[in-house]
């Protein structure tokens, strides 16, 4: 992220720009802001310009002295990099041992990862889940992608090396770098599977490293040290408009595409990587016009501190809001600011001293003996921001802190119950009138017939349905599963249902459908909510149906809390009209401790409790007898 210091290289203010907009992006989607649903690519900014600046500067080096320099590259990595990140873990180990000892052990994994590097390694190793958490957020969380860059400084340069030595062209170097980020994108989009957490494509560096190699590439054929071709007014105009082009698409891929759109993976990564490049091209040029406008100094002054913005911004947001999804904006607010305030103070105190040499300076007068008193007063000032960085969030913080955050048996997401629901009696309704059911479901399913899941048969879904009377399961699980939409060949769940009903079925329907409903609307279907659920209903026709309503962990995207419950809302708003419509508000039932990693999908407990509710929720909407309900929801 932040900008090599190497004599000999040439500044350009617009790249500082862009390192702006990136972390700009980063910190709005972390706020969940409603117009940066795709903030989190301002990650994929920084590799695409790390990867060129770090070739650029590495290439130049070769091109002055025959050689990458590789001992210098790296203690200068090392001062820009290691101050500001030891800074962090310092205080952010401080307040958790201070102020929440229950995170310590969690945060102390974080903290050891971050130190060597592999963060983001750690969490996929632990199946974590790096959208997930943002429900229960630690305070470190973010460093995954500093991993990545720094795994990229450590690997490349050698490559890079080997590249020139066997190749002997510039062009043919640039040629398998190319390559080399073709097999990362590829690996992206086979890996990646739709309707699952991916956080292991979004945090691996074998499957992110195209937007560096992108990067990289474009270093070699079009260096920051351009030849005068480039000033020339025709290379000047087309250079610039494809650089705005490439700006008018990071925003618009920012402002559009959420977390979970399968369009990311990789056909959106790939598409930021060369809109990225594009501007990137057009602000080094010396004769640009767009390189003013992105230099702009308000931009220039926030990309300058982007690496210890980066760093601050996710323990403050935390901070502000311990065990909470949502910051409201008194919070938002009050974080950004201590950031900038903390992330300044670094940057002038502690960042930008120790990356000139201001350590090796120390040390020779300490050795010496002769330690002026400028050097104490700065030492002073140093050690006042340590503790300004440790105070300042805590002061600041203090008045918009909650009093106390949920336990860990809180439903999950804070949900809002649908409405009153039918009232049940103390031992529960004990049969259905259901003989016979067709159980219809996505992957939030799966586990529910899974012996994986639920060793103990008598605990799954056909035999918890047939301990409320019904004869005859029918069970229809797919993974990505959705009513309108197919994936990879599976028939969606309208050609499911027509099947049975082609068929003759007569009986009742579960239909638990409507997590890849959610994000599928959330990546602008034509086919909105009211007219999925109608198009069930209408294949049920005068059929019972109890529908399982959604519930996730996360805070946003398409698969977010929020897009969870305006599905919620959808199926209630349907129940009125539909007198045959059932909505079984398993969102109230649900907590967070039957919730696997990646905040959708369930624990083998959490799939226990599942089927059996369900089954009890069948035979209180429609009870054995003359006693159906008459409430639309039941809990």
């Amino acid at each position: 992220m932040p900008r090599p210091a190497q004599p000999g290289q040439r500044y350009v203010a617009g790249l500082d720009g862009i390192r702006a907009i990136a972390v700009l992006a980063v910190i709005a989607y972390h706020l969940n802001l409603r117009g940066a649903r795709g903030g989190m690519l301002g990650v994929g900014v920084f590799f695409t310009l790390s990867g060129y600046l770090i070739t650029d500067l590495l290439l130049g080096h070769w091109r002055r002295n025959g050689n990458l320099g590789l001992r210098n590259f790296w203690l200068r990595r090392a001062r820009r990099l290691l101050p500001a990140l030891f800074l962090t873990l310092a205080a952010v180990s401080v307040w958790v041992a201070l102020f929440d000892a229950s995170q310590l052990g969690a945060v102390r994994h974080q903290v050891f990862a971050a130190s060597l590097y592999f963060s983001n390694w750690w969490t996929i190793a632990q199946h974590g889940s790096y959208f997930a958490r943002f429900a229960t957020p630690l305070p470190l969380d973010h460093l995954w992608s500093l991993a990545i860059e720094e795994q990229f400084y450590i690997v490349w340069p050698w490559l890079l090396l080997a590249g020139i030595w066997m190749l002997r062209s510039r062009s043919r170097v640039a040629l398998v770098t190319l390559a080399g980020a073709v097999a990362s994108a590829l690996a992206m989009a086979l890996i990646y599977h739709r309707g699952y957490d991916p956080t292991r494509v979004y945090e691996g560096t074998d499957t992110r490293a195209f937007g560096l190699l992108a990067g990289a590439a474009l270093a070699m054929v079009w260096p920051s040290d351009l030849p005068s071709a480039a000033s020339r007014p025709a290379v000047r105009k087309l250079l610039d408009w494809a650089g705005l082009a490439g700006l008018a698409g990071i925003l618009i891929l920012v402002a559009s595409t959420g977390s979970f759109s399968p369009f990311l993976y990789p056909y959106g990564f790939v598409l930021l990587s060369v809109v990225t490049a594009a501007v990137i091209a057009a602000v080094v040029n010396p004769a640009s016009r767009l390189g003013p406008i992105l230099g702009w100094r308000p931009l220039r002054w926030i990309g300058v501190r982007s690496y210890g913005l980066y760093l601050w911004h996710w323990p403050i947001i935390v901070l502000a809001s311990p065990g909470q999804a949502r910051v409201d904006w008194a919070r938002r607010a009050v974080a950004v600011a201590v950031t900038f305030v903390v992330a300044s103070l670094s940057w002038r105190h502690v960042e930008e001293p120790i990356r000139h040499g201001a350590l090796g300076r120390l040390w020779r007068q300490i050795r010496s003996g002769a330690l002026r008193l400028d050097v104490r007063r700065r030492l002073l000032a140093a050690a006042g921001t340590a503790l300004g960085v440790l105070v300042l969030p805590l002061v600041s913080l203090a008045g918009v802190l909650p009093a106390a955050s949920a336990g860990p048996g809180r439903t999950a997401a804070n949900v809002t119950p649908l409405a009153r629901p039918a009232h049940r009696s103390e031992a529960g309704t004990s049969a259905t009138s259901c003989r016979s059911v067709v159980y219809i479901g996505d992957s939030t399913s799966e586990g529910e017939v899974s012996p994986e899941y639920i060793p103990d048969s008598s605990r799954r879904l056909d035999a918890q349905l047939a301990r409320v009377g019904v004869r005859s399961t029918h069970t229809e699980i797919s993974g990505a599963r959705s009513i309108v939409e197919t994936y990879k060949g599976e028939p969606n769940a309208a050609t499911v249902a027509n099947e049975y009903v082609s068929r003759g079925f007569t009986g009742c329907w579960i239909l638990a459908l409507g997590t890849n409903e959610v994000d599928n609307v959330y990546d602008h279907s034509p086919v909105g909510f009211s007219a999925r659920i109608a198009r069930m209903m209408s294949i049920a026709g005068r059929e019972p149906v109890l529908w399982v309503d959604a519930v996730s962990l996360l805070a946003s995207g398409g698969y977010g809390e929020e897009s969870m419950q305006r599905w919620n809302r959808a199926l209630l708003t349907a129940c009125r009209h539909y007198p045959t419509m059932r909505v079984f508000d398993w969102a109230a039932q649900a907590r967070q401790r039957w919730f696997i990693a990646d905040g959708i999908h369930y624990t083998s407990p959490g799939y226990v409790r599942r089927t059996h509710a369900i089954a009890q929720a069948l035979a209180e909407a429609f009870p054995a007898g003359d006693h159906r309900s008459t409430s639309c929801v039941v809990r």
